[in-house]
């Protein structure tokens, strides 16, 4: 709004600006047209009374009395002197105190000579002058020129003070007109709006709030709507909720957003989540002068965020923003969404050496390879080790500072980042109810035993109460890995281990995306053929392929599956081009860019084989696309190729089922990934093996569209059964024992 205010201001000032310099202008070419055109007539008068008598006594070669006439006038007024000057343009005589400096007029001597009555403005000494000359007769011979030389400067100096008067009243309208708008904008138009605003975000956040309709002067006729708004607002959500209590009791019915607010409301009652996390769900950067708040592309803010709205708790992340410290107070705490705020964002501060050995070193370079055995070796170093204890420390040190005065407080930690942090909440906080999710596959024992930390990192997790994971094999594993490695007690029919006394459930969660089978369907195809030609993507059939630029993606494997099938088909060529996004990823660890290189290298390897006419069979974009970019080339897609090596789900099969209301479209997905376990339409491969790609690619091509929208329909309907809130809502009766 200031920013606007500024915006008007300047802009009333340019135009005022303008309006003067215009009319100045005008003014000063009037004024200067009208002191030239008097000066000239001034000076032709006075020639008229003086032509007659000086060429007669020119003539006469009375040079004194000439002289003495000369004279006579000289000093009247503007009038500057006289000059009379032979046929050679040489003076021969001339008004007393007249300088040498009004000779250079020769050329102007000259023209009268030749061609009558003349005149011109000179600059002699820097002063402006105005000649008139004419020339002098004898009969019908020309012999002479007399020149009138009057000064000139009042024209310049009038000029000036045109300019001078004109500024002072620019700058006295420009300051009364910039109070009067500072004063009509403020009161007349600020102020009720940001009441209005404030109304809004009020009403937007479930307060009753009358609106005082008389109170917004020549607003009252939005006002009025505005009031409209929101009583039709507060009985939609009353209505919202009414029915999402009902939905509650109802197994079959889809979870939405607000049926999990509600499903939190009912059974925490005033208990505060704490959820905690690396990465952030608000994150402030600088850009340029301003402070932009973006939403990182997360599936877990969007299931956990519902839950931080429904009880106002409060979310721990890594402060990773170049304006997040500035936004947030002393604590680093922030109240978000921004623009309603429901809960507080903690941001912790964490050093570059400690992010470089928690998150690239450890987290990364050793958790991150280990679980998902990619071949890529991880790397363990004893400094990364350190540096993971010593940030999960700092942590478990400001949660715990947290929760002090809370009694069973409820905590959900996410991920691998944390695998230490349950265990250091437990042991200071018995009665804590503790959640962790681990986002990644969990290994079999024999590969998680290379890890020289296994046990502190095993003891870690089990402080939790639940530990969830994507599918029930890796839940498997992990109980297979404790039994293995620490001296517990492991009940399998139950899922439970026992460590000192402490009992951990173990349980699968399949994480989804925010989809519901009553979400509207939008229209995306233009949208999505208007991007495909921003990419140069123009042939018949079009494949797709969306992920980071990581080693376990298998994008590498996929492109050798994608050349196997032109080799083997080669009517295709021409026919089919594959888009593959693929942003750049974690780029502090050295694998990472090394990957990187690979896939560019083998995309160009790949089109350099195949070009033809303009056509290259592999499109690379590496760069992050928002959801709103990739619904459209979801629909557009003919199929979606989907070759990780290892996944812990993989969410982006279940986005471009999710974008296929028009239940067309193929998914080719490895039998690697947790979603294999739920889509059972999609064509399942091994993507080791190029001709099994290859043969999936053939089969999705000429698959019919009634196939296609049977096992479409089938898929849709699984990820509308269990999205991000059933997801959310399942984990939540874990951890408070209200399984069903």
């Amino acid at each position: 709004m200031i920013n606007r205010f500024w915006l008007i201001t300047v802009g009333t000032f340019v135009i005022i600006s303008l309006i003067v310099l215009g009319f100045t202008i005008l003014q000063i070419q009037e004024q200067k047209a009208s002191l030239i055109a008097d000066l000239q007539y001034k000076t032709q008068i006075l020639m008229e009374s003086l032509q007659d008598s000086v060429e007669s006594t020119y003539n006469t070669k009375s040079f004194d009395a000439l002289q003495v006439t000369l004279d006579k006038f000289a000093g009247r007024q503007q009038l500057t002197g006289l000059v009379v000057s032979d046929m050679q343009g040489v003076r021969v005589a001339s008004s007393k105190n007249l300088g040498a400096g009004f000779d250079n007029s020769s050329l102007l001597k000259a023209s009268v000579m030749q061609n009558g009555p003349a005149n011109s403005f000179i600059i002699v000494g820097g002063s402006k002058f105005y000649e008139f000359a004419v020339p002098l007769h004898e009969g019908e011979n020309v012999t002479g020129s007399l020149m009138i030389i009057e000064n000139a400067d009042y024209i310049d100096q009038t000029v000036s003070q045109i300019w001078r008067t004109n500024l002072l009243r620019w700058l006295i309208q420009v300051l009364v007109f910039s109070i009067a708008i500072a004063v009509i904008v403020r009161w007349f138009i600020f102020l009720p709006l940001m009441a209005m605003i404030n109304s809004m975000k009020n009403i937007r956040s479930g307060k009753t709030e009358e609106i005082d309709i008389e109170s917004y002067s020549f607003f009252k006729p939005l006002a009025k709507e505005i009031s409209k708004i929101s009583t039709s607002l507060l009985r939609a959500r009353s209505a919202a909720s009414q029915e999402a209590k009902l939905r509650m009791e109802k197994i079959d019915e889809p979870w939405t957003e607000e049926r999990l607010k509600e499903f939190i409301k009912t059974h925490l009652k005033d208990r505060k989540i704490f959820v905690v996390s690396n990465r952030e769900p608000y994150v402030h950067n600088r850009i340029k002068n301003e402070i932009e708040v973006s939403v990182p592309a997360s599936g877990m803010v969007t299931a956990l965020e519902p839950l931080m709205e429904a009880c106002e708790g409060m979310w721990l992340a890594q402060g990773t923003g170049t304006a997040d410290k500035e936004t947030a107070d002393a604590e680093g705490k922030i109240k978000v969404p921004v623009d309603d705020p429901k809960y507080t964002l903690k941001r912790i501060w964490v050093s570059a050496k400690e992010e470089k050995g928690f998150y690239g070193g450890f987290s990364n370079e050793a958790l991150w390879p280990l679980c998902h055995n990619a071949h890529t070796r991880p790397i363990f170093r004893q400094e990364d080790w350190q540096d993971y204890k010593r940030v999960n420390g700092k942590f478990a040190k400001s949660l715990l500072l947290e929760i002090k005065d809370i009694e069973n407080p409820l905590i959900l930690v996410q991920d691998f980042h944390f695998a230490l942090l349950p265990q250091m909440i437990k042991k200071a906080r018995p009665d804590a109810q503790i959640g962790i999710f681990w986002h990644i596959p969990w290994p079999s024992p024999e590969i998680f035993s290379v890890c020289p930390f296994q046990k502190e990192i095993l003891e870690g997790l089990l402080g939790a109460d639940v530990i969830g994971f994507h599918t029930q094999q890796y839940c498997n594993n992990f109980m297979a890995t404790v039994s293995k490695n620490i001296e517990s007690i492991s009940d399998f029919e139950q899922f439970a281990i026992t460590l000192k006394g402490h009992l951990s459930y173990v349980r699968p969660f399949p994480i989804s995306i925010a989809f519901t089978k009553e979400g509207k369907d939008m229209k995306y195809e233009e949208t999505g053929k208007k991007l495909l030609e921003q990419f140069g993507v123009k042939t018949k059939y079009v494949g797709l392929g969306v992920d980071r630029m990581d080693y376990t993606k298998g994008i590498l494997e996929r492109f050798k599956g994608l050349e196997f099938f032109l080799d083997a088909h080669a009517n295709y060529k021409e026919q089919l081009t594959f888009l593959q996004i693929a942003p750049p990823s974690r780029e502090v660890v050295e694998r990472y860019r090394e990957f990187n290189e690979e896939v560019t290298q083998e995309a160009e390897r790949i089109n350099k084989k195949f070009y033809q006419n303009g056509w290259n069979p592999i499109v690379l974009v590496k760069k992050h696309l928002s959801h709103k970019e990739l619904y459209p080339l979801y629909r557009s897609a003919d199929f979606c190729l989907v070759t990780s090596l290892h996944d812990g789900m993989n969410l982006v099969s279940k986005e471009f089922v999710a974008a296929r209301s028009d239940n067309a479209g193929v998914i080719i997905l490895s039998q690697f990934t947790g979603a294999a376990k739920d889509l059972k339409g999609a064509i399942i491969i091994n993507p080791y093996s190029a001709e099994e790609t290859s043969k999936a690619i053939d089969e999705a091509l000429n698959m019919s569209l009634s196939k296609q929208r049977e096992r479409m329909k089938k898929m849709r309907d699984s990820v509308g059964n269990y999205n991000v809130y059933k997801w959310s809502s399942e984990f939540m009766k874990a951890i408070l024992n209200l399984e069903k």
